[in-house]
């Protein structure tokens, strides 16, 4: 059975997910791909099991906090679970290409616009960093909760 609740952020309500044992399976914002506008009728809203996961949210808002520590469980295909590891040890303040997070999640050069899907899909937005995945310029490019959002949560973290 899903739980949920809601948390007020700088970049809107975000909605929060977990499993009956409080992992987390999702952080959605207002606007991002792939986020159910409206909680489904089957969940059922627990704001004391998601309790830490708000806090440790608002301490990285306020600037406070630098790394999560939380039970995560989201679902997704091997690859993607494989990709979206690589992004937890992309370290705070910092930026990666998605050539390099290809190359340091082990995977072959030519599969690094499957490893940009893989990022798009991440349901764990800002605790599995996505946002610190630049183009190969540096360009701040593709982000589902769109580019504003990202320029927020990497500049929470230039702070």
């Amino acid at each position: 059975m899903t739980r949920y609740t809601t948390m007020d952020s700088p970049l809107g309500r975000l909605q929060l997910t977990a499993d009956e044992d409080g992992r987390l399976t999702s952080v959605y914002a207002p606007v991002q791909k792939g986020r159910a506008v409206e909680p489904d009728p089957s969940w059922t809203r627990d704001p004391d099991l998601l309790a830490d996961a708000v806090a440790q949210l608002g301490e990285y808002f306020s600037g406070e906090r630098k790394e999560f520590d939380l039970a995560l469980a989201p679902a997704g295909t091997e690859f993607r679970q494989r990709v979206w590891h690589a992004l937890d040890d992309i370290p705070f303040g910092a930026t990666v290409t998605y050539k390099e997070l290809t190359q340091s999640a082990g995977l072959p050069p030519t599969s690094v616009r499957a490893v940009a899907g893989a990022v798009g899909a991440n349901p764990l937005l800002i605790l599995r960093p996505c946002h610190r995945v630049v183009g190969s310029d540096g360009s701040l490019t593709g982000f589902a909760a769109g580019l504003e959002a990202k320029q927020t949560l990497l500049g929470i973290e230039s702070d």
